[in-house]
């Protein structure tokens, strides 16, 4: 049975393995932006349904390790949009295994551009519905 999929976000989600270890034993933090970048290029292509790329990245906030054997989400949500950009944000969600204990590892903003034959491609235009994403809408655009 076919399920309406919310274009403008998306969830990742990944298990930290020990080949993503850093010399701390906790996950690289090389390997969290190449999913946090994944991540938010896969909610930009779904909502803009093109080829999209990264134009920015900012405020990048590492605020407590990940461990291996972890669960990580990466929950990517479009903020705002322009003619063919868009504002993706990304919070990092670990989760022990074990114990189901979830902590908020990391958040962080994306600028996505949509391309088509090289040149950027207009999307459609995004209207925020809920009283969050009005909010988050207005904090990208002050941004």
């Amino acid at each position: 049975m076919s399920q309406q999929i919310k274009a403008t976000e998306l969830t990742m989600t990944v298990l930290m393995t020990p080949e993503m270890a850093n010399f701390s034993g906790n996950v690289h933090g090389g390997t969290i932006l190449k999913f946090l970048d994944e991540a938010a290029f896969a909610c930009a292509s779904r909502y803009s349904a093109s080829y999209v790329v990264t134009v920015s990245v900012g405020l990048v906030e590492f605020r407590e390790p990940i461990h291996v054997g972890e669960l990580v989400s990466f929950v990517a949500r479009i903020d705002s949009a322009g003619r063919s950009s868009m504002v993706i944000s990304v919070e990092v969600i670990a989760e022990n295994i074990r114990t189901r204990e979830r902590r908020h590892t990391n958040h962080c903003y994306f600028t996505m551009v949509a391309m088509e034959d090289g040149k950027p491609k207009a999307i459609p235009p995004y209207v925020p519905e809920t009283e969050d994403e009005k909010q988050r809408d207005q904090a990208a655009k002050m941004r």
